[in-house]
């Protein structure tokens, strides 16, 4: 079971040196890249001897992972082509990561630097690591292309990737919350258990006699569908929908059956939660980070 080498690349508009600066000091590095929580450089024991370092990467709920690593060395070439290459190891047993390689290269280009990485790492605990190891690298390469985009945004835009990252998670948090419900109010009350209340409140209407049922049916999948929208779709015109369709679904309930609105958990402040959510996407929609804004390929 072979895996490919992780690649990714971003154009970044940045003079080189803020570029070398970013990546190459420890402190600052340790701000933009999702991989790594903390890395500290060790004294060297000569001026030509490899830059080692220690790296940790905290995993949640307390834990963390500690290795090891050297820069092999930089160079530039002819053509102001600048490449860091670098080896990193753990030796915890809860890393995944034995040992790996890797390098970042910088190429000016225009008024910036094309940005790019090429690494590659073996696992431990051999065919099972190799398999839980076809879902940790795809995440993994996620991981840093969205580091990629944050340190961009830092240098192009003066945006820190604390902001970056908290936008990042605002933004996927309205999203998924947004999907759910929706999801969850076209699902249940509307297909599994349409005789629960939403029934009543077409019946009271008195315009669809004979096809209520129907109407709900169709109702509720539409909401099915306009949930699954809000994890495909991207921009702000999905949230811009979501608070005309439930304005429009809070005047047909008050039309059709006002009573409802004195019901506890009514439809006015289910809207207006879910409302208040659309506006907080709308807000964090602007200068948002994305690993779809870096080149990510398959490399020999």
């Amino acid at each position: 079971m072979k895996h490919q080498p992780i690649y990714i690349e971003r154009f970044i508009q940045s003079p080189f040196k803020d570029l070398w600066e970013y990546t190459q000091n420890p402190s600052k590095h340790q701000e933009w890249d999702l991989r790594f929580s903390e890395i500290v450089y060790l004294p060297k024991t000569s001026p030509d001897a490899p830059q080692l370092f220690l790296y940790t990467t905290r995993i949640g709920f307390g834990l963390k992972i500690s290795g090891k690593g050297e820069s092999i060395g930089t160079n530039d070439n002819e053509n102001g082509e600048s490449t860091s290459a670098l080896k990193f190891w753990s030796q915890e047993p809860m890393s995944l990561i034995e040992t790996g390689s890797g390098y970042w290269k910088y190429v000016p280009q225009g008024k910036g630097v094309n940005f790019l990485t090429w690494y590659d790492y073996k696992t431990r605990y051999g065919l099972l690591g190799q398999c839980v190891d076809n879902i940790f690298r795809p995440l993994l390469g996620w991981a840093t292309a969205l580091s990629f985009d944050c340190l961009g945004l830092w240098l192009e835009k003066g945006i820190h990737p604390k902001i970056s990252f908290d936008r990042f998670f605002i933004q996927w948090t309205v999203r998924w919350s947004l999907a759910l419900i929706w999801i969850y109010q076209g699902l249940i009350p509307k297909i599994v258990f349409n005789d629960t209340g939403e029934l009543a409140i077409i019946r009271a209407s008195g315009l669809l006699n004979g096809f209520e049922s129907l109407v709900l049916l169709v109702i509720g999948v539409s909401e099915i569908i306009f949930g699954i929208a809000f994890l495909i779709v991207r921009g702000n015109q999905i949230y811009y929908l979501n608070i005309i369709f439930l304005i429009v679904l809070l005047v047909g309930a008050m039309v059709s059956k006002p009573v409802i609105l004195t019901y506890p958990f009514n439809p006015v402040s289910l809207t207006l939660g879910m409302i208040a959510l659309a506006i907080i996407g709308l807000v964090t929609t602007k200068n948002l980070p994305s690993a779809t804004h870096c080149i990510r390929k398959l490399v020999k």
